[in-house]
């Protein structure tokens, strides 16, 4: 099975020139802990609600902060063709519950999620992910 027939096609962005509080209510908005940052319609990082406050808040910036001071810039993506068990196994590895998913032309054009594995994966599939992700430690960037 490949990504593009799991991932969620319909995803909130932010732009990097947005602030902190934007990201924060586009991901209160749709009960999420991270959303992709793009430039145009290309994925440039992610932003965490972890991100908002360990390198926001915790370092005395405020909600007009811009995601680009905040965001996570090495991010890892899945590819809309990659079979999902290779993505379940690198969202694993990186310990993170989603991955942006790009198209052959390095175009965000979804998101796969846990919860995405779990409703249309085997077991196997999505307790791969699971098990790396609930294992302590790791970097927990994304």
């Amino acid at each position: 099975m490949k990504v593009r027939e799991v991932m969620t096609r319909d995803v909130q962005t932010v732009r990097s020139d947005q602030t902190a509080q934007d990201a924060a209510n586009f991901m209160l908005a749709s009960d999420s802990g991270s959303i992709p940052v793009i430039d145009g319609d290309r994925l440039i990082g992610m932003i965490t609600d972890r991100d908002i406050a360990v390198r926001g808040v915790a370092k005395g910036n405020g909600p007009d902060t811009p995601v680009r001071e905040l965001m996570t810039n090495d991010i890892i993506c899945a590819r809309e063709n990659d079979d999902v068990e290779e993505v379940a196994s690198k969202m694993s590895r990186a310990q993170v519950r989603r991955l942006p998913v790009v198209d052959a032309q390095e175009k965000l054009c979804g998101i796969i999620s846990l919860g995405d594995l779990s409703r249309e994966t085997d077991e196997q599939t999505a307790g791969q992910a699971l098990e790396g992700v609930s294992q302590p430690g790791g970097q927990h960037q994304q």
